[in-house]
């Protein structure tokens, strides 16, 4: 299989890999022939980047990150926990999180788990889910990618199990603004970014009220859009003001916005999406943190076509661990020609080779 554009996508083209909604129920199953109407639907719900089978990658596997059981399960206990909050009552709310911080500690664990246990590095890419709402998934997203962090800087399970619950109820404040402002297809005004800024402070004295919920919780639903250089908000505060679990849910919430697909908005592949965090490096971001980050996440997935610095293109076929930028490549066309024989090259041991580009159809 290989990753494609689906705007570049012709009629016709074979689904490789099944899309689900984000209620587990299967969208286009996976061996469907593409028609104009369903990549129509594809594009609108914002889906930039899909799997699709190709007669010379017929062998290639993605790495699936959380079983889609686990990912389920997360993804609904997070929209529910915040549903039933938004919706309650000041007086049911604290039994509520009391009850909802039990549930999502035990699936923080299992991801945790998950996370542990597999020594791939992650790609989400992989995980193709269709969202009416993107807090719900992006929640998760952001929580997945802060444990990683955590796993790979030596977090202690404690530690682990806070930023887990802090990352997924990061953007708990979200539910207290208006749909219309915060599902809004086009460019927003000065005021309603304003107000969409304000889900931080509104998330902080949510969470901060209720004795059932450490501190440290709250702190990652105020600062996590606090950056280094005090440029961030909703305080501007600096350095080593800002928590260290915000710092790590900063990376990750920023990484999985720009890699994530939006109606209106495409979504960059995973190595775009480090090199914008490279760039923020010391002034943004914590770079040791953005390193561990780096050897946790996959920067070029299983399938995607690459030309490398000596011309030759290939396409992804396995990854090397804890070496996201060199994986394993199939070449299939070098000096402009396809190859008579495609052939594995190995970029962990052939040092002089990089990645110059990605090429997707």
């Amino acid at each position: 299989m290989r990753i494609a554009s689906t705007k570049k996508i012709h009629a016709g083209t074979i689904l490789a890999q099944t899309i689900y909604n984000e209620n587990g129920v299967v969208l286009i199953k996976k061996g469907m022939r593409l028609t104009d109407k369903l990549l129509r639907r594809l594009l609108n719900n914002g889906i930039t980047y899909i799997y699709i089978e190709d007669g010379t990658t017929p062998d290639i596997e993605v790495d699936q990150t959380i079983p889609d059981e686990l990912r389920l399960e997360a993804t609904n206990m997070i929209k529910d926990t915040f549903i039933e909050l938004k919706n309650a009552g000041l007086g049911q709310r604290s039994y509520i999180l009391d009850r909802r911080s039990k549930e999502l500690t035990n699936v923080v664990e299992q991801i945790l788990s998950n996370i542990q246990e597999n020594e791939k590095s992650l790609s989400l890419l992989a995980d193709i889910f269709v969202s009416d709402n993107y807090v719900f998934q992006h929640s998760l997203n952001v929580t997945i990618y802060s444990l990683a962090i955590g796993v790979e800087l030596n977090y202690s399970t404690k530690q682990l199990t806070e930023i887990g619950v802090g990352a997924m109820l990061h953007d708990i404040g979200k539910m207290f603004i208006d749909p219309k402002i915060l599902q809004k297809p086009d460019k927003l005004s000065d005021e309603e970014f304003e107000i969409i800024k304000g889900h931080t402070q509104v998330g902080f004295d949510y969470l901060r009220k209720h004795q059932y919920m450490p501190t440290v919780i709250s702190h990652c639903a105020y600062q996590h859009h606090e950056r280094l250089d005090g440029s961030g908000y909703p305080r501007g505060i600096q350095g080593e003001e800002i928590h260290t679990y915000a710092k790590v849910i900063g990376i990750a919430d920023v990484f999985d916005a720009v890699t994530s697909s939006r109606v209106y908005r495409e979504a960059m592949l995973p190595h775009e999406g480090l090199e914008i965090l490279y760039a923020g490096a010391v002034n943004l971001f914590d770079k040791e943190m953005i390193e561990a980050f780096k050897r946790s996440v996959v920067a070029y997935p299983n399938g995607l076509t690459i030309e490398l610095s000596d011309g030759r293109i290939g396409v992804v076929i396995r990854q090397n661990t804890n070496l996201c930028d060199r994986p394993v490549v199939r070449i299939l066309e070098e000096n402009g020609n396809p190859t008579a024989s495609p052939y594995e090259i190995d970029l962990e041991r052939t040092v002089n080779v990089t990645v110059k580009d990605v090429l997707v159809d």
